[in-house]
């Protein structure tokens, strides 16, 4: 089965973890700050703290902020359950907003409908690696937390994406372009937020009996700061992640390149939409495809293409849709037509040459089987 998400590793990263065994170091040590400052210097961040998951970074972020409890959080319909659960968790109410249905992203105009005397933050996401308009949004004079998890080598002209906003969160799960297994991380051009950050990640401790050995006695007292939840991240993982950024590079030619066959293969089929290509003063980062169906065959797609080998999905479920969050009246109409049309297909570096051909051979075949 030709998977739709992927990563590739090898030698390099097989060899990375294993200095950090030999050297006994496989809770967090020097490979986690190593990793931190290659990834803030390869993207021109002012500061990054890596943590031990995107989701959990989205929790940080919110932390970091102290919004009043029952504020509102204006954030995307169309995007991860990860976004919504860390707003409740905080304390605050997800508002739900509807996304442009080109790009997946919200705009200016599908925020403001949502936007009330209790709105307190807005929740941004780079869907598949297009960047948001991000000017648009910061004119609500709001605080902003952008998502950058599919966004990692993606730029608004000379700025990155997760450095535009107030707080940056970025994922490198085992799927994203930045592939380590499970780790994420904050940037911020707040100090004190990065400060806070470091501290609230090992379970709100002030100081670790390490950090304050050398300058004290009774070093192993410690001050609690915050009650916070443990966001450690792990050599292992950082050994992974020093391996994958020198290779991003190849590996964001090589999804572009699989972008941009797709885009010429598919522009000329009457019974689709293709995803928009970034703007010219944007560069993309091309994590996930998003074909959007003229008919109601999307279904009938997504089997035919699972019974020919290809495994495809949707993401996302439209969180207003999902009992749990309690929206389940609200009406978004861009977000629930993407939930009946919508289909990731396959776009990552482990595919081969075959495989690309193999999946636009057979999407062209269902189109002329059922005479689209």
């Amino acid at each position: 089965m030709i998977s739709v998400f992927g990563s590739k590793v090898g030698e390099e990263e097989i060899a990375e973890i294993r200095t950090s065994i030999e050297n006994q170091w496989i809770g967090m040590g020097p490979k986690t700050k190593l990793f931190e400052d290659r990834f803030a210097e390869r993207l021109d961040l002012k500061n990054f703290v890596m943590l031990n998951s995107g989701s959990n970074s989205l929790h940080m972020a919110l932390k970091l902020m102290d919004l009043p409890k029952n504020s509102e959080v204006v954030l995307p319909a169309f995007t991860w359950i990860s976004c919504a659960t860390a707003v409740v968790l905080s304390g605050c109410k997800p508002v739900f907003c509807d996304v442009d249905p080109g790009s997946q992203n919200v705009t200016y105009d599908t925020i403001a409908p949502r936007i009330t005397k209790k709105t307190k933050a807005i929740m941004v996401v780079h869907y598949g690696g297009k960047p948001v308009k991000m000017e648009e949004i910061k004119a609500f004079d709001l605080p902003v937390i952008e998502d950058a998890a599919h966004a990692v080598d993606s730029k608004i002209g000379m700025k990155y994406c997760g450095d535009i906003g107030d707080i940056g969160v970025y994922s490198f799960d085992g799927v994203k372009n930045l592939a380590i297994g499970e780790a994420g991380g904050i940037t911020s051009k707040n100090e004190e937020y990065i400060e806070r950050a470091k501290k609230l990640r090992y379970c709100g401790i002030e100081k670790s009996g390490f950090e304050t050995s050398a300058t004290r006695d009774r070093w192993w007292e410690y001050n609690v700061m915050d009650l916070f939840m443990k966001m450690l991240p792990d050599d292992i993982s950082a050994s992974i992640g020093l391996a994958q950024l020198k290779k991003l590079d190849k590996h964001q030619k090589y999804r572009k390149y699989i972008w941009d066959l797709y885009q010429e293969e598919f522009s000329g089929l009457p019974w689709l939409d293709i995803p928009e290509n970034a703007d010219k003063d944007e560069q993309h980062s091309y994590f996930t495809y998003l074909i959007r169906l003229k008919n109601d065959k999307r279904d009938k797609l997504a089997k035919y293409l699972y019974d020919k080998g290809i495994y495809t999905t949707l993401r996302y479920q439209p969180l207003h849709m999902i009992p749990i969050y309690g929206s389940m009246d609200l009406k978004l109409k861009n977000s629930e037509i993407l939930n009946e049309v919508g289909l990731n297909i396959p776009l990552h570096p482990n595919l081969s040459k075959s495989d690309i051909e193999y999946i636009i051979e057979t999407l062209k075949k269902f189109g002329k089987e059922y005479r689209l």
